[in-house]
């Protein structure tokens, strides 16, 4: 006779699993209202995004998609991007043939922050790499209003 080990917890970190493999927990977990989680595409790009002194960088790992075929939108600060994939790799040896297809459409949503400038943005696509620039306004210095009386 076997015995086998039950584990209570099992089912809920099979659960999680699936939420973080479709992106839900962080949803659930941070009641995120922007969508940028929704899935409206075939296929999702990695996105990393960083704030430096001056600028925000956003790089996007977009494989075998052609800059050309990249639209980028600025709207009511929300920054969207689009595009989509079309690659055929074929490989014939003796004795057998792969054909490989990757396609797909992909569509991102940011909500920026009111210190972007959205008049100033630089996208660069080179090697599968998307990266957008997306500069901060200058800061205004506070200005002292007199009280007339």
């Amino acid at each position: 006779m076997a015995l086998v080990r039950y584990e209570p917890w099992n089912l809920f970190d099979k659960f999680q699993r699936e939420l973080n493999r479709l992106n839900l927990f962080d949803q659930l977990e941070e009641g995120e209202s922007d969508n940028s989680n929704v899935v409206t595409s075939a296929w999702r790009p990695a996105v990393d995004i960083r704030e430096e002194a001056n600028r925000f960088v956003i790089i996007a790992d977009v494989p075998g998609v052609d800059p050309k075929d990249i639209e980028i939108t600025m709207e009511q600060g929300v920054l969207t991007i689009k595009g989509e994939r079309a690659s055929d790799k074929e490989e014939s040896h003796e004795g057998y043939r792969r054909v490989e297809r990757v396609r797909g459409s992909f569509y991102r949503r940011f909500s920026l922050p009111d210190s972007a400038d959205a008049e100033h943005i630089e996208a660069h696509g080179k090697n599968g790499v998307l990266e957008i620039i997306l500069p901060k306004l200058e800061k205004t210095q506070p200005r002292k209003i007199s009280v007339k009386s």
